[in-house]
């Protein structure tokens, strides 16, 4: 792996002369596991290659920003959410990330991306595993740092008998486990959660599905909530569109007349629940942004718009935010080619995109997010 600055050795040799760039991976799984792909290259570089990614997108697409803020990377052992994969070959358990472009699963003894609370659960999980999963069958195990602690769902095992039923119910006991859910194919079933399990947003507790979507890192969110609140800042009456949980509905909701909108059932039960509960006014709508967004007469009731769609983007949305009179959209996305495919349509109707920030909050990852101010 070659790192900015890195020459070839002269003569047509295949070696490589490392440049100033080039450090040496703190993880012994690099470059195996899936997990990372940046590991060899110094922060400085690290900022340039998220910094790029959003600008290189944007010029692919011939939109230029006005100002593009410095890269925001979360520090390392941040990662409050992982999705695992475990597979049992012969005696031995494999559980990890998977090799990235294939189905190997690193075995992981030590990792530099996940919260320590996700980590210390890496063994016990394996040993917990292991009598639970047949030979070359992979197995899920997704993990979630709440309010209460670690959100436990392990997908694709079969609980059977009253041994593994104890096995799972001591184990989630002496872990202090936030909730333990079993998916063997039929949804999910809890099997141990003392209390309910909430996530919460500018102090506003949220009933938390299992695996629900959620930032990867606390610090990742505060960037994100922080790069578009100057722009919702000044709305009274504002709409959070694929909302999910209310990440930013709740925590730019100060004052404001919120609208939020959703199509994941469960998601919005969770916030409506989550809104009710602390007594704040918010208008929760279940409606499939995709096949049936916004309007732009119903966009006009708002002196700003919120969207933080999927990886695939907005664009049944924008092409109606395009048409539409709304004087400032923020924009937050996990995928810099459909915000650009996106902020494509809205600079050609005459808004202006007035600033970027690029988030690296999957460290040393090349996946890269962002969030952006349009202005009519």
């Amino acid at each position: 792996m070659s790192a900015p600055g890195d020459r070839l050795e002269p003569g047509g040799g295949a070696g490589l002369i490392r440049g100033a760039h080039h450090i040496d991976p703190p993880c012994r799984h690099y470059p195996i596991c899936g997990g990372c792909q940046l590991q060899h290259v110094d922060d400085e570089s690290l900022s340039d290659f998220v910094r790029d990614r959003v600008v290189g997108a944007l010029m692919g697409q011939g939109v230029t920003p006005g100002l593009v803020h410095a890269p925001h990377i979360s520090p390392p052992n941040s990662r409050r959410r992982a999705s695992l994969r475990a597979a049992r070959f012969g005696k031995n358990l494999h559980l990890g990330f998977a090799s990235e472009g294939s189905h190997r699963i690193v075995d992981m003894q030590m990792c530099f991306v996940l919260h320590p609370a996700l980590f210390a659960l890496v063994a016990p999980i394996r040993t917990l595993l292991h009598p639970m999963v047949s030979d070359r069958r992979a197995v899920h195990v997704r993990m979630t740092l709440t309010d209460q602690g670690v959100d436990l769902l392990l997908e694709g095992i079969e609980v059977e008998g009253l041994a593994a039923t104890e096995a799972l119910t001591d184990f989630a006991q002496a872990y202090r486990l936030a909730r333990l859910t079993i998916d063997d194919g039929y949804g999910p079933q809890t099997r141990w959660e003392p209390d309910p399990v909430t996530v919460s947003f500018g102090g506003v507790a949220v009933p938390f599905p299992p695996f629900a979507f959620l930032q990867a890192t606390a610090d990742g969110e505060a960037a994100l909530v922080e790069a578009v609140r100057p722009a919702i800042g000044p709305a009274a009456r504002f709409a959070d569109l694929f909302s999910g949980l209310g990440t930013f509905a709740l925590s730019l909701r100060a004052g404001k007349a919120v609208y939020t909108a959703e199509g994941a059932r469960d998601l919005v039960l969770a916030l409506k629940s989550g809104a009710n509960r602390s007594g704040r006014q918010m208008a929760v709508d279940h409606r499939d942004l995709f096949r049936r967004p916004l309007m732009p007469a119903e966009l006009e009731r708002f002196d700003a718009i919120l969207l933080d769609p999927p990886r695939a983007g907005a664009r049944e949305q924008a092409m109606q935010l395009a048409q539409s009179q709304v004087p400032v959209i923020a924009y937050v996305s996990c995928n810099p080619g459909s915000f650009a495919r996106d902020a494509k349509l809205l600079v050609e109707a005459g808004y202006v995109l007035e600033s970027v920030q690029p988030v690296g909050q999957f460290r040393w990852s090349t996946h890269v997010e962002l969030a952006g101010v349009f202005r009519r």
